[in-house]
């Protein structure tokens, strides 16, 4: 085990035994009030406040006085026609996520390399609250493509990255995953990603588009990521795709785990 392993151990460890014995729990307010900023993000032009309210079975003046909250922290701002959105305040903290993810403009040429050769739409996606979570990504310049935002969310059961990360998911994430509910693969396709080393998506989550997903891990091994390449279904060839994707799958987790970025 390395220094860096025993570390993490020992800080799980001992926020845990905190809460254990001072009965510390987190702040219910704070939590639903930050719960805003997730129903704001999911609007890609803002939101009215009987929205919000609406949204999140709110009274208007308790959804007011947490628009308020957020607004004042900066996190939360209105436009011209008076709808609240997330103001550009939380970009400087998805870039600093990103970076403390070892996600950030480090990986970026690779996105771009496999982009250049494959002229397929790339993108990075990681867990975020049970669901496979977009969070880089490069587009082809193809006409016709797969439009894949960052922020977009995927399910677990149909879509290569979630069965990507369902399938190299260690014990304790696929014990959260199914204490979630939500419907994963079925293990023979689990089995099968593992041993080919890629996943391909379902097809029913989206009617002509198809994607393959690959494994990034992290310095300890960890499945904590996935690339994935999607395309048009009329465009998918396997053989086509799967060498270079996981070629640049393994060139991120060379990145993750201590090896040169690539230029």
């Amino acid at each position: 085990m390395g220094i860096d392993e025993i570390i993490f151990d020992m800080d799980t460890e001992y926020s845990n035994r905190i809460q254990e014995q001072s009965g510390v729990r987190p702040l219910s307010t704070v939590i639903k009030t930050l719960a805003v900023l997730d129903v704001l993000a999911s609007s890609p032009r803002g939101m009215r406040l009987q929205e919000v309210a609406a949204a999140m079975n709110l009274s208007r003046p308790t959804a007011y006085q947490r628009l308020l909250t957020l607004i004042e922290a900066g996190w939360v701002e209105q436009d011209e026609e008076m709808r609240y959105r997330l103001s550009m305040h939380s970009c400087r903290f998805a870039a600093a996520a990103l970076e403390q993810a070892d996600l950030g403009a480090r990986v970026q040429p690779v996105l771009e390399t496999l982009v250049a050769k494959v002229k397929e739409t790339a993108s990075v996606a990681v867990l975020d609250k049970g669901l496979p979570f977009v969070v880089a990504r490069v587009d082809s310049e193809s006409l016709l493509r797969a439009e894949q935002k960052i922020g977009t969310t995927f399910e677990l059961e149909g879509s290569a990255s979630g069965r990507i990360l369902t399938a190299f998911a260690d014990a304790n994430t696929l014990a959260r995953l199914r204490q979630n509910g939500d419907k994963l693969a079925a293990e023979d396709i689990l089995a099968e990603a593992r041993a080919n080393g890629y996943a391909i998506s379902s097809g029913y989550t989206h009617s002509g588009v198809i994607a393959i997903a690959a494994p990034i891990f992290d310095i300890r091994g960890k499945c904590f990521a996935t690339l994935s390449l999607v395309m048009p279904e009329t465009r998918f060839e396997l053989e086509n795709f799967k060498q270079p994707l996981l070629d640049a799958a393994a060139a991120i987790t060379s990145i993750q785990q201590g090896g040169p970025s690539v230029r």
